[in-house]
């Protein structure tokens, strides 16, 4: 375990997602208790904030999930529904402004249910961090070494009450990709089935995983959207397929983006099954001559861009693309739709 008071981020976050993440659809289910603040503010995905004048009607007003003062023997703990079936990777138990109401041990459990939610004592439990201490308003992270087995629900144990500010747990999708028959459209770009940005020129107001997320967003935080470019060059993302495919359409959505859409985009990719989740520099510079899939394409705001037979080139398998806005701005949706190869 290591402790820190930024949100410097361990090896094992690389390449990975927070499968706790409240926008991509994880939801708390179950708390023993969370009378001073619920469980659901636990999975948000904006850092934990604190202001010291807001109270509510049960007292101080604090950004995650705390329970009351246990007064009767036992502990608290939540049940927490995963956005996704996932493998698990580590865990970041974050205490942040809870200074004299943290709990000083945390333990996590883990269960795979193939539908629904837990429901009885049926439900097999399988602890994956032990009993571990937690310190003040600090980012607490646990590696998790079996990295291979499929989750989609946590139950979190914290000894004997008190405040998490959030619980982020990164790993990877995990998608049933042999239920997908060989002539089936899907989206080869799609975080739930799997894909991931590995690098970016810059997400100053929005990471581009965003863009791989599910429905058309929320509102213009819901994309990939980069600061204001005052020099040459163009922005980029390399992102990882979710499996190995040849694309047949593609669209591009700037919905909520209306004085700040890229004037044009570009797709181009490669076959690289052995690339990894961290690619070099070299990499990333390779990256640049990779084949064109889509041209230089004029984009609108506000608006759904599709690409299909005759605007896009057929260049065969590929497991990475490059995404390119030039000059800049913000894309809300990227789906890249073929069949798996």
């Amino acid at each position: 375990m290591s402790e820190t008071k930024d949100n410097s981020l361990p090896p094992f976050a690389t390449g990975a997602i927070n499968l706790a993440s409240a926008r991509l659809g994880a939801k708390g289910i179950y708390a023993t208790d969370e009378f001073f603040a619920p469980l659901d503010r636990m999975l948000a995905d904006a850092p934990a904030s604190f202001d010291p004048d807001l109270y509510d009607d049960n007292g101080k007003y604090m950004d995650g999930w705390e329970s009351r003062r246990k007064r009767v023997p036992g502990h608290d703990f939540a049940i927490v529904r995963l956005a996704m079936p996932g493998r698990i990777f580590g865990f970041d138990v974050d205490t942040s402004y809870f200074t004299g109401n943290y709990p000083p041990h945390c333990s996590i459990e883990a269960a795979f249910i193939e539908d629904g939610d837990p429901t009885d004592a049926t439900v097999v439990w399988t602890e994956i961090l032990d009993k571990s201490a937690l310190g003040p308003s600090a980012h607490h992270f646990f590696d998790n070494p079996d990295k291979g087995k499929v989750w989609t629900h946590l139950r979190l144990h914290i000894y004997p009450d008190g405040g998490i500010a959030r619980l982020r747990v990164y790993g990877s999708a995990h998608f049933d990709w042999s239920k997908v028959g060989a002539d089936e459209e899907i989206d080869l770009a799609y975080i739930f089935h799997g894909a991931k940005s590995l690098a970016w020129s810059d997400a100053h107001y929005g990471h581009p995983d965003k863009m791989l997320g599910p429905g058309r967003g929320l509102n213009m935080g819901d994309g990939w959207e980069t600061k204001r470019r005052r020099g040459p060059g163009h922005d980029w993302a390399v992102i990882r397929l979710g499996h190995p495919g040849t694309i047949g359409r593609i669209i591009v959505d700037t919905a909520f983006f209306k004085g700040n859409f890229p004037d044009t985009c570009e797709l181009l990719g490669a076959y690289l099954p052995d690339l990894g989740d961290s690619p070099s520099e070299a990499d990333i510079a390779a990256s640049e001559s990779w084949r064109p899939i889509l041209p230089r394409a004029k984009l609108q705001m506000d608006y759904i861009h599709e690409y299909g037979a005759g605007a896009i080139a057929d260049v065969g398998p590929v497991t990475h693309v490059r995404y390119a806005m030039h000059p800049d701005g913000g894309t809300m949706r990227l789906r890249l739709y073929g069949r798996k190869a």
